[in-house]
């Protein structure tokens, strides 16, 4: 009788570190799937896209990298054009999918910058 105890005990444990055991592994550090860029949900907004033709004033631009759903995708960059004087506040998008964008001008105009990613910009002016 306490063989059969013990045996039964040992495919039991066996049974827990063969099957169950890996089983739970593989649930517990599965990679979440992650977001796809939407391209045609995601854009660029002017926060401030007037300012002074001095060199310190800024325009504002904020870039929002969204899924299919509408959901900011984290953790991305991208990178405007159209201008010399662009820096990004966060160089990766945060939580909401914004990526902040500074922009200066010692030039008097109006001036086009775009993410070549989303194909979308906005129009900023400099004045003095």
């Amino acid at each position: 009788m306490k063989l059969s105890m013990v045996a039964l005990s040992l495919v039991f444990v066996y049974y827990l570190a063969a099957v169950q055991v890996p089983k739970i592994l593989i649930s517990t550090t599965k990679a979440s799937v992650a977001k796809r860029l939407s391209v045609s949900d995601s854009y660029v907004i002017g926060e401030k896209i007037l300012a002074k033709a001095d060199g310190e004033d800024k325009c504002l631009v904020n870039v929002f990298l969204l899924d299919e759903d509408g959901k900011g995708i984290s953790g991305k960059g991208v990178d405007l054009v159209g201008m010399k004087d662009i820096k990004a506040k966060n160089n990766l998008s945060d939580k909401d999918g914004k990526i902040g964008f500074e922009i200066i001008s010692k030039e008097e105009g109006q001036f086009r910058v775009e993410s070549p990613m989303l194909n979308k910009g906005v129009t900023l002016t400099f004045r003095n």
